[in-house]
């Protein structure tokens, strides 16, 4: 590195900026790259997390994709029975990409108190059930074990708890239509076991969770007859070819249908939110890179004199313009840095804290949901860097406009 390079490198360095009359630009600068990077960061963070739980949500009540018989119309209380002697279950071996299958059979019914009745649907699952997502939602009591003879242990969401005033190990008669229309509806009575909030009200209002064999007993179905098959799969961005894939593999008289075409409303709103960050971050990106852009003309034309002796010595103008380049690196680099410091600070504490809720009613969950990982967080930062850098090529051009005579006599 030559002299006048170095001497132009300490004369310009950032700490040296606070003494002179570009401060004030400079600091607002460094202001909107870190409260840019910090808008970036929570609405891609809370953006994903919120997509992340909803889906999570509505794969718990109804897995990744349904299997059900082929006249099914996918109705929650209405279904038609298969066999659950398949070649895909217990495991799906011919398509990659699932993780597990479960069997489910639902019967809608009216919850009938001294006051008051409400519509519910009974969804009966089995020994194969997986209850990681209720264990999330259980706020009160256990889950109910049907590993052994039939008893009748169910799950009820705290909604439907509070609604017909029930407590957990209150006794709850069913009622249930029958197929003969001449005769009385028949009754069941469950034990609430444990109570559940899930934080979506679509489900939370419906559904009850109880034994399978209750359902098949009021269906008159025979002991291997299902309503439903439940398929987990291990990558959600993949559920469209899986799916496809699911479809083809189960016979002529099965049909498949995945939870984004089954809730293909709430999926539609979900995939909004892509275009929306997308529209955010290109947003922030470009007021940091004005910001930059103006605090290095500005730096540019307060060192005017100093680049027309530089000139004169004989430096060329890649030269000076990897001086201010250098600088302004720096400078998006300190913004960036606090930027990461304030806005990951906020998620963790939003994350662990639950600081801010939400109307489960509109968004499906009770607080702003986070979800960080360091895969994004990485390219965000460093595609941040790079763009802000890339903009700042075409205003450092104009070092290369500046006559060495001209600059020399500037004031």
């Amino acid at each position: 590195m030559n002299f006048e390079f170095f001497v132009a490198r300490r004369i310009i360095a950032a700490k040296d900026y606070k003494s002179s009359i570009s401060a004030p630009i400079i600091k607002i600068a460094i202001t909107a790259i870190a409260l840019g990077i910090i808008m970036m960061l929570v609405t891609i963070a809370t953006s994903m997390g919120l997509q992340k739980k909803i889906r999570e949500k509505v794969s718990a009540f109804n897995g990744d994709i349904v299997i059900t018989n082929f006249d099914t119309n996918y109705s929650d209380d209405s279904q038609i029975p298969i066999s659950i002697e398949q070649d895909f279950y217990p495991e799906f071996k011919n398509v990659e990409g699932i993780k597990h299958i479960q069997i489910t059979a639902a019967k809608g019914g009216v919850i009938r108190t001294p006051t008051d009745f409400e519509g519910v649907v009974v969804k009966g699952v089995g020994t194969d059930y997986d209850w990681s997502s209720f264990e999330d939602f259980l706020i009160e009591g256990r889950l109910p074990n049907y590993n052994s003879g039939l008893n009748d242990e169910i799950l009820m969401s705290t909604f439907l708890a509070n609604r017909l005033g029930f407590q957990l190990g209150d006794k709850v008669v069913t009622f249930f239509l029958n197929d003969d229309t001449n005769k009385e509806p028949r009754s069941r009575g469950f034990t609430i076991i444990g109570i559940y909030n899930s934080g979506f009200q679509q489900f939370d209002e419906q559904f009850i969770i109880a034994d399978i064999r209750h359902v098949q007993r009021l269906n008159k179905w025979e002991k291997d007859q299902i309503g439903a098959f439940e398929v987990f799969v291990t990558d959600f961005d993949k559920i469209n070819e899986v799916g496809n894939k699911v479809y083809t593999e189960i016979g002529s008289t099965l049909d498949s249908q995945t939870i984004r075409d089954k809730y293909l409303n709430i999926f539609e709103w979900l995939d909004l939110f892509d275009f929306n960050v997308a529209l955010i971050i290109g947003i922030m990106i470009l007021v940091a890179g004005i910001n930059m852009i103006t605090a290095l003309l500005v730096l540019i034309l307060e060192r005017t004199q100093m680049i027309g002796i530089l000139k004169a010595l004989g430096t060329s103008d890649w030269s000076i313009r990897k001086v201010f380049l250098y600088n302004a690196m720096y400078l998006i680099g300190v913004g960036i840095f606090w930027g990461n410091v304030i806005g990951i600070g906020g998620l963790l504490i939003q994350k662990y804290a639950k600081l801010f809720p939400l109307d489960p009613n509109t968004y499906y969950v009770t607080e702003a949901p986070v979800h960080l990982e360091i895969g994004y967080i990485l390219i965000l930062n460093a595609g941040t860097f790079l763009l802000c850098l890339i903009m700042l090529l075409i205003p450092s051009f104009i070092i290369s406009k500046i006559s060495p005579v001209k600059a020399i006599r500037f004031e």
